[in-house]
């Protein structure tokens, strides 16, 4: 079994790789050389690579292969006509749940300025979800310092109208009738930018990621700028399970591929500090679904002065999971034991904003 490994940078895509144990790697790239990739997919039973470029020349475009990056095509993502706006970048793909009756075809985008599209041919071309687009709180909506982007696009797994979805800064938002009508999901979640008496609005938090694991789809977990969540209840409330990490501050959120109670996280500082407590990279994992947390640095660099930005973290789905995680300055560390050891892949790319795996038969 082969295992393939995907990293998106401001400059280009590689493409990694390895067998199933995982320890040595190959590397191919940058494909779409100086082209921004925020976003990337290895599509579930195909294996068809999917990557969100944006380029000052052409625009946003997605790029599929189907050959392991050795040939491409591709489809622009733009608003229609009568919308005064552009897509600057595509923050997230994601493919449709097994329930979707175009499973396999569906392919959603979230986007810069905050909006989401559908594909149901695959991704050959996609369609404005116009019911989030209209929504009233839309123009109420403000960007973060990343910008203004739906990043988190979370499909339920068995209920094919529902999505639930995450944008900074909006908050977290919910459509259970196949995009007709959206609720926000904030219910518990902090603002701590806004002032005093204030911090629990209805909607505009700046949430970083949101996760879930299909097996237990009601229950979330999310990363916010300052605190991290789990809800029960598919988003309805949501409780702090930051007690125990050195920060609460952080953009990556993740789920183990096996165990739904089991999640990892990358604790930054907050204002000015972007790196991690103490100079030291550490991963954060909990087997308790954020009851207790315990730190991962086994083979991670002391010191340590670069972030991790929110889809620069991922698991594959290997029996014995692995997980990935790509820094601003370039480098990728992996494990093949579920976080407990290290080692660096690879080096010296441009910023790492996305990595995605996953195990090919």
């Amino acid at each position: 079994m082969a295992t393939r490994l995907l990293v998106g940078t401001r400059k280009g895509l590689w493409i990694g790789t390895s067998d199933d144990a995982r320890e040595e790697w190959s590397f191919s790239g940058p494909h779409h050389n100086m082209e921004e990739i925020y976003s990337c997919m290895i599509e579930p039973g195909t294996g068809r690579i999917l990557a969100g470029a944006s380029s000052l020349w052409l625009g946003s475009l997605v790029r599929t292969s189907e050959d392991g990056g050795e040939t491409w095509t591709e489809a622009s993502v733009k608003f229609p006509d009568d919308v005064d706006a552009s897509v600057a970048r595509i923050w997230q793909l994601m493919p449709g749940a097994p329930s979707d009756a175009t499973a396999g075809r569906t392919i959603w985008a979230g986007t810069e300025p905050g909006a989401i599209f559908r594909s149901t041919d695959g991704g050959r071309s996609f369609e404005l979800e116009r019911g989030l687009w209209d929504h009233p709180h839309r123009t109420e909506w403000n960007a973060g310092f990343g910008g203004q982007a739906f990043h988190t696009l979370l499909p339920h797994p068995t209920d094919p109208l529902s999505l639930t979805a995450a944008i900074s800064t909006g908050g977290v938002y919910q459509t259970r009738d196949g995009g007709v009508s959206w609720q926000p999901r904030n219910d518990g979640l902090r603002a701590i930018f806004l002032p005093e008496g204030m911090q629990f609005p209805e909607f505009g938090q700046c949430v970083h990621k949101v996760a879930r694991h299909p097996s237990r789809p009601e229950r979330l977990y999310l990363q916010n700028h300052g605190g991290v969540y789990r809800s029960d209840d598919e988003g309805a409330t949501w409780k702090s399970i930051a007690d125990g990490l050195p920060t609460d501050f952080g953009f990556a959120m993740v789920v183990h591929p096996h165990e739904p109670d089991t999640i990892y996280t990358f604790p930054i500082g907050a204002g000015e500090s972007r790196f991690p407590p103490e100079a030291k990279a550490r991963v954060w994992r909990s087997r308790d679904a954020g009851e207790t947390w315990e730190a991962l640095d086994k083979g991670l660099p002391d010191p340590c002065y670069v972030a991790v930005m929110r889809d620069a973290m991922c698991v594959d789905d290997h029996e014995q999971a692995g997980v990935y995680v790509g820094a601003r300055n370039g480098t990728v560390w992996a494990s093949n034991d579920a976080g407990e050891s290290w080692r660096e892949i690879i080096s010296e790319l441009p910023d790492v904003m996305v990595v995605r795996a996953a195990a090919l038969s």
